[in-house]
């Protein structure tokens, strides 16, 4: 295969034998399912339910606030029996609205399938965007919003991210091999909104199985599978255009600067039920593993099921759980319990032991240089932490901070266990406040 791949980045032990080999299974529905009104990357949905109101599944239940926000649907039919603040994946009560399933998971009648071959582009986008769709890969960016780019953006190429270069996570692995009718039809739902031909599906070469499956079923589309370089982070869209068109996205520019539109395979699939089925974004696959878990499974597992009960259809703990992580090691997020709900960015539940984790005191920098050589950005991170430490924020501003993609290379490679990208997510903080205060 000709591998493609980018400059930098590192090869962490994939851990994918847990769960690559799982065919994805339907997660029973809880005993009450938790709906945050925050899912996405923008402005939080209105809540538009009432205590006591009886819901249908797909139900519009918090309305969208703004052009960069989408709206929430209920994940079954039931009975709204709180709007309360419930505890979230950002690691703090939020407004949720808690649904007691009737256990007939009924769709909501006003639910309406649509040919999306007689349907122009503003209505395919309005679509997407009222069916909730945001970026499945992790960062729940609304997905109607990178499908409308500014006059004078052309774009000319449409990238699918297929590579899940994460360790641990398998669940567009199996959606690309158990599922490719709906990706395939969510790109040519894309092609037509864009005006593209130029169609790229980058996998990494450790999915056999799936560039080969994909490359017979996209053929007859003229959809081009390129295999990758297993190379973390070889799915950050900046990395992932870079290896698939050589092209690169300029310093604080997005991937419509350079003619790209990214979209997670997961996310395209969803958008082929939205328009042909006009069906919202209330379920997804994730994939629940790690050594703290007995039997590692990927699930189709509704918006809203609290993390315990995917525990639960895993076989349950395997021993006392040291650390929770929602997402993947390197990017994801640690959270505070079990109880915490599903949201339509989980893309995995990983769960860890005390025995699992390698915990080293931090010492002093040794300025070998290794966060330099992996940082995927060509960033110098040991320069911009330092800054961010002395809070000299001006400093770690002129050291392109806001450029970092977080993805934990350098904290990964560092041999004095330097907390380097949370170093410079703070720097990145401080710089915005100051930005909105200008």
């Amino acid at each position: 295969m000709n591998l493609k791949t980018f400059a930098g980045g590192l090869h962490p032990p994939d851990n994918k034998k847990w769960s690559a080999d799982k065919p994805i299974e339907l997660c029973p529905l809880p005993e009450e399912l938790i709906i945050p009104a925050a899912q996405h990357i923008g402005a939080p949905a209105e809540i538009c339910v009432a205590v006591g109101d009886t819901v249908k599944k797909g139900q519009m239940i918090a309305q969208a606030k703004g052009f960069v926000s989408v709206p929430i649907h209920a994940s079954t039919s039931g009975e709204v029996i709180a709007i309360e603040p419930r505890l979230h994946p950002m690691g703090r009560p939020l407004p949720a609205v808690v649904i007691k399933p009737d256990g007939q998971d009924q769709w909501d009648d006003s639910l309406k399938p649509n040919d999306p071959e007689q349907l122009d582009s503003e209505t395919l986008k309005s679509l997407i965007r009222d069916a909730g769709i945001v970026g499945m890969g992790g960062a729940t960016f609304p997905t109607h919003v990178k499908l409308s780019p500014p006059e004078g953006k052309t774009i000319d190429t449409l990238i699918l991210n297929g590579v899940e270069c994460e360790p641990y996570l398998t669940a567009d692995h199996r959606l690309m091999l158990e599922q490719s009718e709906r990706l395939i039809d969510g790109i040519r739902i894309l092609r037509k909104i864009l005006g593209v031909k130029d169609t790229i599906i980058g996998i990494e070469a450790n999915k056999p199985d799936a560039i080969e499956h994909l490359n017979k079923e996209c053929a007859p589309h003229q959809i081009q599978i390129q295999p990758l370089k297993v190379q973390y982070p070889q799915g950050a869209e900046k990395q992932l255009i870079d290896a698939c068109t050589s092209r690169q996205v300029p310093s604080g520019g997005l991937p419509m600067d350079c003619g790209v539109v990214v979209q997670n395979v997961g996310t395209c699939a969803a958008i082929s039920d939205a328009v042909r089925l006009g069906r919202p974004l209330v379920e997804r696959v994730a994939t629940v593993t790690g050594p703290g878990i007995k039997e590692p499974k990927n699930l189709l597992v509704a918006v809203g099921t609290p993390l315990q009960h995917l525990v639960d259809q895993c076989g349950g703990l395997n021993g006392e759980p040291a650390k929770i992580i929602m997402g993947g090691p390197m990017m994801g997020q640690a959270q505070l319990s079990l109880e915490v709900p599903a949201i339509r960015g989980t893309s995995g539940l990983l769960i860890f032991r005390e025995p699992d984790l390698q915990v080293r005191p931090a010492g002093p920098c040794i300025r070998c240089g290794r966060c330099v050589s992996v940082c995927p950005i060509h960033l110098q991170p040991t320069t911009i932490a330092a800054y961010a430490r002395l809070d000299l924020i001006d400093e770690a501003e002129h050291y392109n901070a806001l450029d970092c993609i977080e993805c934990g290379c350098c904290t990964y490679i560092c041999p004095a266990a330097l907390p380097l990208v949370q170093s410079i997510r703070h720097a990145k903080g401080g710089i915005m406040a100051k930005r909105r205060k200008l």
